[in-house]
């Protein structure tokens, strides 16, 4: 029996440690551009495409452009640019300056850890 139960154990750790660590839920870029109110001050994990990164060292400002296939969103980031056109899984707060008859004003997502994927070789 002990042997059994060491099989098992061995290997579900075999099966999971293949597998992505996600702390929630993907959310849909459309999602959050489409009620930002539900959104606003929350946490979300996004995935996709980074691309037109934008970087202006004199005031330390670092964004880029995230898509998915249900749209794109402007996301500001503190790290290092993500390499561009690879898929990365971000968690990010979603935050607004101000929400207007339910649209969004000054609608920001700020990165706050970034999973990029690992290439298989």
């Amino acid at each position: 029996m002990k042997h059994w139960i060491a099989r098992v154990l061995l290997t579900l750790t075999l099966l999971l440690a293949g597998l992505p660590v996600s702390a929630g839920e993907i959310t849909p870029i459309n999602a959050i551009i489409a009620a930002p109110v539900n959104y606003d001050g929350k946490e979300v994990m996004l995935r996709g495409i980074p691309k037109n990164p934008t970087r202006l060292p004199l005031i330390n400002f670092k964004a880029y452009v995230l898509e998915d296939s249900s749209g794109e969103i402007t996301v500001l980031t503190e790290a290092d640019l993500p390499n561009m056109n690879e898929e990365i899984t971000i968690r990010a707060v979603v935050k607004s300056l101000a929400i207007v008859k339910g649209e969004a004003v000054g609608l920001t997502v700020t990165e706050l850890e970034r999973y990029e994927s690992i290439q298989k070789l």
